[in-house]
């Protein structure tokens, strides 16, 4: 019986050895992804996203939101003042709190004026960013590069995100986005190692998203649909 419970301890043994063996057999033969293939994939993101929603730039602002958001309120149409920014963070903003998007429209008359193409283009800025923040991450936490690349590329296309991008007054949406997407890369990056720094910054990402989301549906269904 000792020896019959001896041969099976060093059978046993012996397999877990060939599976290791075939296992670093496997990974070997799995290279990681060139810097090369992944600056390609980071351009092709940010051309397909620009391809479809570039053309916006050349577009005015509508008539609907866009008024209260943005060209008939006084306190954003002056910019980037100190009003303005002690009066995003102590007052609604067409009926939402959203400070950080307050102040980004602020910031968008402070540099463009009341050119809608500017706006347009911050939007379409900000949908690009998050893009590439969706990528990172998923490439970061599965280690396949294709298939993260195909689902950024489907979240950067998707028709969902035609009215996010597209409407200035939804620049929650877009903005929302990079912050979700800057918490998703800050807690993987405290996961792998965790310290109170990192936790800190995960923390103050994932207080910032509702300050800029307020009524921002959409994106929500758009991440379900990617």
């Amino acid at each position: 019986m000792a020896t019959r419970h001896r041969r099976t301890v060093g059978q046993s043994s012996k397999s877990r050895q060939v599976r290791q063996r075939r296992g670093h057999s496997l990974e070997g033969r799995r290279q990681a992804p060139s810097r090369a293939q992944v600056v390609l994939v980071y351009l092709f993101l940010t051309a397909i996203t620009w391809l479809v929603f570039g053309q916006t730039v050349r577009h005015e602002f509508v008539n609907f939101d866009d008024h209260v958001y943005v060209y008939d309120n006084p306190l954003v149409a002056g910019g980037l003042n100190t009003n303005g920014i002690v009066g995003a963070f102590t007052h609604p903003h067409a009926r939402n709190w959203h400070p950080l998007t307050t102040v980004s429209h602020m910031l968008d008359c402070q540099l463009y004026g009341l050119n809608a193409g500017g706006h347009h283009f911050t939007n379409v800025a900000l949908h690009t960013i998050a893009v590439l923040l969706l990528f990172r991450v998923l490439r970061v936490t599965t280690g396949a590069l294709w298939p993260s690349a195909f689902v950024a590329a489907l979240f950067a296309i998707h028709p969902l995100h035609v009215e996010s991008v597209a409407w200035v007054s939804e620049r929650k949406d877009v903005l929302s986005a990079v912050f979700f997407m800057l918490t998703l890369a800050a807690y993987v990056r405290y996961v792998r190692a965790p310290s109170p720094g990192r936790y800190f910054v995960v923390a103050n990402d994932f207080r910032a998203w509702p300050d800029v989301q307020a009524n921002a549906g959409n994106r929500s269904v758009c991440f379900a649909a990617t």
